[in-house]
């Protein structure tokens, strides 16, 4: 069956590629197949490859292995402007390399969303988003003045602009469809690939999609969808129910606990069992959010009536939720009462879940309230300092902030009603603590003031600091006065709390280093405390005036009260669009042609350099290791996105362009120069040639034994003509699913990363960038395997591509490393140099033939 189904549904004809007649065609049981697997037979089914279609069926209805590669084009690409300017930029640099510039097109729709730029800068006073949005357009005005000429030049590439909220709930509120239409009458799943880890969090509402690095975001742009290893479909099978008092960041903090021990790196996930049904939907989009957290590729709930009601709570049109309800009945990808099959199921009772924390450095590191002092205490095992005002310990900072919790109106409201009981008893926030408000979207702000909420968060300092990620992805501006100057002469360690996703060390702000995942509410409630040395089941927030100490239970909002709030202010007229948000946006103006004018003074937007990269084949002989890493090295640490150091190699390098406001790295990400002097310069970097501590983004000169900022030995290491490797631990490329993680090593001339085990968007991205990523054997590290990483390693490339291994030595130390490389695609890509290189090629190829 490759030709699509002509019908009515809604009183609309339209065509579908029929899920039902494919499986009675081919002797299964659709309803046993998992519906992530439906919806993968449906993409297979509209690319023309029936035979496929019923293949992967039989073998999800069986619970067998998928075991087949597809090319998946998703429905369309959502980016930020982070991951979404180099990406363009990129564009921009094959438009000049090809005869016919109009050649190098979006082949589907691409959103990009402005929500990284905006920073924390002012917070905590009335007028915090007014300066932090005028100070976002003066800093960005020519990385915004390039989106505004990308808009203009390239076809179906739509901009969301600053100010609108953050990607993933924007994706949540006004772009997702759940059923996509086009061409022509043809209906199909809404599914898209997005180039932030956390695309994931539409999975919540039935729409299939997942992150992936720039580079290959680019290549599905240009009509090159490449093929993916169809991974297990695992079932998470939730049983009991929601315990009045629990949130449901409680939930995924658990979650993400749980799935993490369990190994389910890479795999798709779909949550099955009469308790997911029973969620709502903005909490399954909490959970699905985090699904890069626990590893998974995607956390997929099917579509039923609830995420039906949640389209009409957001305002989607009734003729459109007709037409999506009506077309995934037909298709038995309406939630029905029957369990599909999956080959592996994990239980996990919600009912077992209270009020937790994760920190103070990874997000799987859930912690009960009454173990948050013991907590940090491991970490800072000291008796705690003071230094003018500020303590060991202290919370330097509580953020109410980030699309997993924002875009969650029973969390949001949760934190409105603690702060107004807290205001209520008198309670304060300390001084050294610096809060602020990012909602996700406009909606929050208008729910939150209309219930009359907003006003008490603000008189705790909880003002509106902007709408972007801000303190969840680094953007949190400095400390409050004083504060950060007495944690750098004393040394001392506080913390950040934040309703966000993710805490690694320096992630949130580089003088932090314990950070704590809590609800909004608990947000509010350790703001309050204004530090860890807590425990928040026994302990006080505070005192009232006459005395009285206030505990967390004093002020936790119920349920009930929750649910009424909810049903009478979240409507949808607090989801209409704001035309008048985004004044600064619409002043701007761009130039009108087909090629970027390239400003050779810019210090935003260069050409890159790597995209006429050419091969490098051959065997790796006398290669040094510009790095030795341990376990669980983020993307953070690896191409960090937070501010940029005057000290260091990226502000000297400004500094000498004449550039005072150096901005963040994120908003670098167009200028390569930066970026690369940036790569490995994570002051919480633990590379193991120059120590156990924190290395500050330094290494060896090797065999001089000189230690050098990371660029600088890279550069010395060219010179000699001395190819580079990297060695690490498991969970290599944990976190974000930035390319510039690859990019970053490539440029510093780094050929292989060899460690024990890859987050699979970094892997996919070190391919992309022509980087061989190999694994270890194993049960081995490098240090078991008698590496120091002094050594001169020789690797074997030669017949790598055809027996997937290459035989290393190393100075007496010989061992046999097998090639992460998981498609035909991905060893292309790697023999051409990258995707870009790839790329370039196969245009030049379509104008030759």
């Amino acid at each position: 069956m490759t030709t699509p189904i002509r019908t009515r549904l809604a009183g609309r004809a339209v065509e579908l590629y029929g899920l039902p007649e494919c499986a009675e065609a081919n002797g299964f049981d659709l309803g046993a197949v998992p519906y992530t697997g439906r919806v993968l037979m449906e993409s297979l089914l509209r690319a023309g490859d029936a035979t496929a279609a019923a293949a992967l069926g039989k073998r999800l209805a069986a619970g067998e292995e998928p075991g087949l590669e597809m090319p998946f084009r998703p429905a369309r690409i959502l980016v930020q402007d982070y991951t979404g300017i180099p990406l363009l930029v990129d564009l921009a640099a094959l438009r000049d390399r090809v005869a016919e510039p109009g050649r190098v097109n979006p082949a589907l729709p691409v959103d990009v969303v402005v929500d990284h730029s905006v920073q924390a800068d002012f917070a905590g006073r009335p007028d915090a988003l007014t300066r932090n949005e005028a100070l976002e357009m003066r800093r960005n005005r020519e990385r915004y003045t390039f989106l505004k000429w990308a808009e203009g030049a390239f076809d179906g590439l739509r901009v969301v602009p600053p100010g609108s909220g953050i990607v993933h709930q924007v994706n949540l509120e006004r772009l997702a469809t759940v059923v996509a239409r086009g061409p022509g009458d043809l209906l199909h799943p809404d599914t898209v690939i997005g180039t932030d880890s956390h695309t994931t969090m539409v999975n919540g509402l039935g729409v299939l999609g997942w992150g992936v690095g720039g580079l290959e975001a680019e290549a599905l742009m240009l009509g090159l969808a490449q093929p993916i290893r169809v991974p297990s479909v695992v079932g998470v099978r939730l049983t009991g129910a929601i315990r009045p008092g629990t949130s449901p960041t409680d939930v995924v903090l658990a979650l993400t606990e749980r799935l993490r021990r369990a190994n389910v790196r890479g795999l798709m996930l779909e949550f099955t069992g009469p308790a997911a049904a029973a969620l709502s939907a903005p909490d399954r989009c909490t959970i699905a959010n985090m699904a890069p957290e626990y590893g998974a590729m995607s956390a997929f709930f099917p579509v039923d009536e609830e995420t039906l009601d949640y389209l009409r709570r957001t305002g989607r049109t009734g003729s459109d939720t007709a037409l999506a309800a009506e077309y995934c009945r037909r298709q038995h990808l309406l939630r029905a009462g029957d369990e599909p099959r999956f080959g592996r199921v994990i239980e996990f009772d919600l009912g077992e879940v209270g009020p937790n924390l994760a920190g103070p450095s990874r997000p799987d590191q859930r912690i009960s309230l009454g173990e948050l002092p013991g907590s940090f205490a491991a970490l800072h095992p000291a008796e705690p300092r003071t230094h003018d005002g500020v303590t060991d310990g202290d919370l330097v900072i509580a953020s109410v902030t980030s699309c997993t919790s924002t875009s969650n109106p029973k969390a949001m409201l949760a934190a409105g009603l603690l702060a107004r009981r807290a205001v209520q008893r008198g309670l304060t926030v300390p001084g050294h603590v610096k809060t602020s408000l990012s909602p996700g979207s406009r909606a929050v702000t208008r729910y939150l003031r209309d219930a009359g909420l907003l006003d008490d968060l603000e008189k705790l300092g909880f003002h509106v600091a902007g709408y972007g990620c801000m303190t969840c992805n680094g953007g949190s501006g400095p400390l409050n006065d004083g504060v950060g100057a007495a944690v750098d002469d004393a040394g001392l360690t506080v913390a950040a709390v934040l309703s966000g996703n993710r805490n690694f060390e320096a992630r949130v702000h580089a003088q932090v280093r314990a950070g704590y995942l809590a609800s909004p509410a608990l947000v509010v409630a350790l703001a309050l405390v204004g530090h860890v040395r807590i425990d928040l089941d026994h302990e006080p927030l505070g005192t009232a005036p006459d005395g009285t100490p206030v505990l967390l239970r004093d002020l936790w909002p119920g349920d009930t009260e929750l649910r009424a709030l909810e049903a009478e202010f979240v409507t949808p007229e607090v989801f209409a669009e704001d035309p008048d948000a985004q004044a600064g946006w619409a002043a701007l103006t761009a130039p009108d042609s087909e090629v970027f004018a390239w400003d050779e003074d810019s210090t935003y937007i260069r050409p890159p350099a790597y995209v006429d990269a050419r091969p490098r084949s051959g065997p790796l002989t006398g290669a040094r290791a510009l790095l030795a890493l341990g376990d669980d090295v983020s993307t953070d640490h690896i191409s960090p996105v937070g501010a940029i150091p005057a000290d260091s190699p990226a502000g000297r390098h400004l500094s000498g362009r004449g550039v005072r406001d150096f901005n963040s790295y994120g908003s670098r990400r167009g200028n390569h120069e930066v970026m690369a002097r940036g790569t490995f310069s994570n002051p919480r970097l633990r590379n193991r040639l120059v120590g156990d501590g924190d290395s500050g983004g330094t290494t060896l000169h090797l065999p001089s034994g000189e230690r050098l900022p990371v660029y600088e030995a890279a550069r010395r290491y060219a010179a000699e003509g001395t190819p580079l490797i990297v060695l690490a631990g498991r969970s290599y490329g944990m976190g974000s699913s930035r390319d510039w993680a690859a990019k970053g090593p490539w440029l510093l001339g780094v050929r292989a990363v060899l460690a024990e085990s890859f987050e699979r968007i970094h892997r996919a991205n070190l391919c992309a960038m022509g980087i061989l990523p190999l694994l270890l054997p194993e049960g081995h590290g490098w240090a078991g395997l008698g590496l120091t990483g002094h050594e001169e390693f020789h690797l074997a490339l030669e017949r790598v591509r055809e027996t997937g291994e290459a035989e290393v030595t190393a100075d007496g130390v010989s061992f046999t490393a097998r090639a992460d490389v998981q498609s035909a695609g991905e060893w292309d890509v790697l023999r051409s140099g990258g995707t870009l290189p790839y790329l370039l090629r196969r245009l030049h190829d379509g104008e030759t033939r």
